[in-house]
């Protein structure tokens, strides 16, 4: 399998991508280190889940483990062709994943529509296979949708942003909105690592631009 700068710019087919294995090599923490709650399901009847990718997963668990009605959040690998990929593998573009986070929430307290505020204003959604200067197919923008009022609400904004973007020069919005697949949770170490590592690195960065659809909320 080709390695290096090989699937930097591109997706591989799944002929091309990594063959993975039958399951992970390492096991989840069974709590999230802020929130306290597991951070795999089953969940609460009451709950729903939301999953995206928009650069270094790192600083993305942040942004939404900080929204008041969030549950849980779980960072992984998502959007790609190999069976539980290890972060070395989806490194390399060779996997077709993006970094992706798993946002489990309340909707009670905080509507889907508040997340994808949270989402858009968070990180340039016109970048491509990247995010600032973090480069490569696993850094692409993407909506990963659990219903198709998910997928209407996603596509919406997205619209209605681009809209925001235009007026200030910005270009097309990349983000890959697709139903959600298979998602694959990160090995240990980078579960709420800006948590453990407060001084730790994050690229994301935003447009400065508001999203006009959805108010992030600021009680709980």
């Amino acid at each position: 399998m080709i390695f290096g700068n090989s699937f930097k710019n591109r997706l591989p087919s799944a002929e091309e991508a990594l063959p993975g294995r039958a399951a992970p090599n390492y096991s989840v923490p069974p709590a999230h280190t802020v929130l306290g709650h597991p951070l795999q399901g089953p969940y609460p009847a009451d709950l729903e889940v939301a999953d995206f990718g928009l650069g270094c997963f790192w600083g993305a668990e942040r942004k939404f483990w900080q929204v008041p009605g969030v549950w849980t959040t779980l960072v992984g690998y998502q959007g790609g062709q190999t069976p539980n990929p290890t972060y070395d593998e989806v490194c390399s573009g060779a996997t077709g994943h993006t970094e992706a986070v798993r946002v489990v929430f309340d909707p009670a307290l905080v509507t889907y529509e508040d997340l994808l505020k949270v989402f858009w204003e968070a990180h340039d959604p016109t970048q491509g296979f990247r995010q600032g200067n973090d480069r490569g197919s696993q850094y692409r923008s993407a909506v990963y949708t659990h219903s198709p009022d998910q997928a209407q609400a996603a596509t919406a904004t997205r619209d209605d942003f681009q809209s925001v973007l235009k007026r200030v020069g910005y270009s097309d919005i990349t983000t890959e909105i697709l139903p959600a697949g298979p998602f694959y949770p990160a090995e240990p170490y980078h579960q709420q690592y800006l948590d453990k590592n407060p001084d730790g690195y994050c690229g994301l960065g935003g447009t400065g631009q508001s999203c006009p659809i959805g108010v992030a909320r600021t009680d709980g």
